[in-house]
């Protein structure tokens, strides 16, 4: 072998695992072991640039890693990760690895790129499905993750409205599922004057008590929200409530009320992150802050306006997203609007029946969190303007063998504007009763003709009706006849029919929704432990002054407690003037957000109270955004 190279690169090929060997700064393609072949299966490799062999991979952070490794020599490990890799025959298969990808280096210079990995495929799913059947897993699924699970079913909405001109699509992900439930909520909300109000808050910390004030600030926006109230007057009633309760005191919201027609946005960052708009091309922008404190500390809800074009999506997220372990909130915010956008595209996971809203709200969480884990709950709320289907509009002979076309007419219009299934199968089944019963009621006239109508109203509502000219029959008591109009009306909301000497008009309507999906990433998205994180410090400045200041580490619901007494007791309850520098604060979570603001309260018409943070570091970004400074 020593005196013929080809039997070492012959030896090199068979090796069974992932082999990839890229060359130069375009990391064009060396060598791929026969393994790496099979999954690649028939592909040009030889000389192409990696990004063009794997393009199918761009959206899934596997290409980016290859071009980083090589920018920054510094190797990139995977674990597990899931993968779609799109077969010759236009399927797509779905597979799990282990992956490590290393600088390639030859006399002391960068050569290129070499990956290595194991496709652990089979071992996760028979991993999975034993986990599944152990007793342990079913215990902690009984005893806890039940009850967490149906506490934020109950208080979150049931579904989601079905809208002309927009599709809407929600997730939430725990931070502990096992052992507490979250504050953080989203609606969305249809109002009387066709707009939409979408609603994203958080909730100071976790626990039933969160959970409970997450609930009640949720039904006081709805409530109002629904009597068509606008954006400031429904903060302001949550606000109200906020000032009562203790437990709500620095809740965070963004709302955003859409017209779907105009595409007009107006929308408030009370506290807040700000929007993240993805138009159709890929392009992504941050909508600006508008300045809004959180609820109950005394502020005020001022409005933006802003524009959607046709096909832009609209994201509103709590900041757990941003939030996550190792990650500023530049960089990630950077990485949200990337993977939002390649989600929205269908450049990510495969996922060829979700609309782009659902794509964003599952698929961009999975793709963040699996590489850093999270350590709060995760919301996103996702509206895309789409062109408004036209109303349903049938004319047919009243004969019964136009019926099954009627309904196959139905149910392609009921899709079209984004109906479920469980939705799609009851108003065909109740619209078909309804014509059924029209056929029967033009007897035998051939000249007769029956008209299907269908509008989904900007309240979320399908009204439809079933016209023909005929004969009324009232119910008979009669074995197998009778029961249309009563499955019917079991199957609509609501049910009407007018009928005269003439004719017969019957009428139905039904709320659509789709629901929201509880994520369950436990497996994808480990929560690895940081060893990097400094204890929490109280530090005096210079002179030896005790009210002049500087916070270090992490400033969360472990040492929020400890601030918020510490620094009244240097200021005397508010009577002497305090300076904070939390330029060295590492996590600014919400219960520091809250312990700053409870302080700030004191010193509001007392002694002044400096609060300062160095440009970019997190402590600025957050005080920032929650109105504890100026936006810059």
């Amino acid at each position: 072998m020593v005196d013929d190279p080809s039997l070492v690169l012959a030896a090199v090929d068979q090796v069974p695992f992932i082999l990839v060997v890229c060359e130069g700064p375009e990391l064009r393609v060396l060598t791929l072991s026969a393994a790496t072949r099979s999954v690649l299966a028939g592909r040009e490799f030889r000389g192409r640039p990696i990004r063009e062999v794997i393009k199918d991979l761009a959206g899934q952070q596997f290409v980016d890693a290859y071009y980083d490794v090589y920018r920054t020599g510094e190797p990139v490990n995977g674990r597990e990760w899931r993968a779609h890799i799109s077969a010759p025959d236009g399927s797509v298969l779905e597979m799990f690895a282990n992956f490590t990808i290393t600088p390639w280096v030859v006399d002391g210079e960068r050569r290129g790129v070499i990956g290595i990995g194991f496709d652990v495929t089979e071992a996760v799913r028979q991993r999975h499905a034993a986990a599944e059947q152990t007793a342990s897993l079913q215990r902690r699924y009984e005893q806890s993750r039940d009850v967490i699970t149906a506490l934020q079913r109950e208080l979150l909405p049931a579904g989601l409205p079905v809208l002309p001109g927009a599709q809407v699509a929600a997730s939430y992900l725990l931070a502990e599922a096992d052992t507490a439930a979250g504050g953080d909520w989203f609606d969305a909300i249809a109002q009387r004057d066709g707009r939409i109000a979408l609603i994203v808050g958080d909730v100071v910390g976790h626990g039933v008590t969160a959970s409970g004030v997450m609930g009640q600030l949720r039904a006081v926006l709805q409530d109002r929200l629904e009597e068509g109230a606008g954006i400031v007057e429904a903060l302001a009633a949550a606000d109200r409530f906020a000032t009562r309760v203790p437990a709500a005191h620095a809740t965070t919201v963004a709302m955003a009320s859409l017209d779907p027609v105009s595409g007009e946005v107006s929308y408030c960052t009370a506290g807040h992150p700000a929007p993240l708009v993805v138009s159709p091309s890929g392009a992504t922008r941050y909508l600006a802050l508008t300045g809004g404190a959180p609820l109950g500390t005394g502020g005020s809800f001022p409005i933006r306006q802003d524009q959607l074009d046709n096909g832009d999506l609209l994201l509103l997220y709590s900041d757990g997203i941003l939030e996550r372990p190792g990650r500023d909130h530049p960089s990630s915010a950077g990485e949200l609007a990337q993977v939002a956008a390649d989600s929205a595209a269908g450049r990510a996971l495969h996922d060829p029946v979700a609309t782009p809203a659902e794509r964003v709200c599952s698929q961009t969480v999975e793709l963040l969190v699996r590489a850093t884990g999270h350590t709060d709950d995760i919301t996103l709320l996702a509206v895309q303007r789409v062109p408004v289907v036209p109303d349903l509009a049938l004319e047919m002979p009243a004969q019964p063998d136009q019926l099954r076309a009627a309904r196959r007419r139905l149910a392609k219009w009921l899709g079209q504007i984004g109906a479920t299934g469980e939705d799609v199968f009851a108003l065909q089944h109740a619209v078909g009763e309804l014509l059924a019963n029209a056929v029967e009621h033009a007897g035998t006239d051939p000249e007769a003709t029956v008209t299907v109508e269908a509008t989904l109203t900007p309240a979320g509502v399908v009204l439809a009706s079933v016209t023909d000219v005929g004969t009324w029959r009232a119910p008979q008591r009669q074995l197998n006849r009778g029961r249309g109009l009563a499955l019917t009306a079991q199957l609509v909301s609501l049910l009407e029919v007018d009928h005269t000497e003439t004719g017969t008009v019957a009428r139905v309507s039904k709320p659509l929704s789709r629901p929201a999906r509880l994520l369950d990433l436990t497996v994808a998205a480990p929560h690895p432990a940081r060893d990097d994180e400094p204890e929490f410090r109280i530090v005096e400045q210079a002179g030896d002054d005790e009210a002049h200041v500087r916070l270090e580490g992490p400033l969360d619901l472990t040492t929020a407690t400890l601030v918020h007494r510490e620094l009244l007791r240097r200021s005397r309850g508010g009577t002497v003037p305090l300076t904070v520098d939390l330029s060295g604060v590492t996590h600014l979570s919400s219960a520091g957000v809250s312990a700053l603001h409870h302080v700030a309260g004191h010193h509001a018409t007392q002694a002044p109270l400096v609060l300062d943070a160095a440009p970019g570091t997190p402590a600025q970004v957050i005080l920032e955004l929650v109105a504890l400074l100026p936006t810059r």
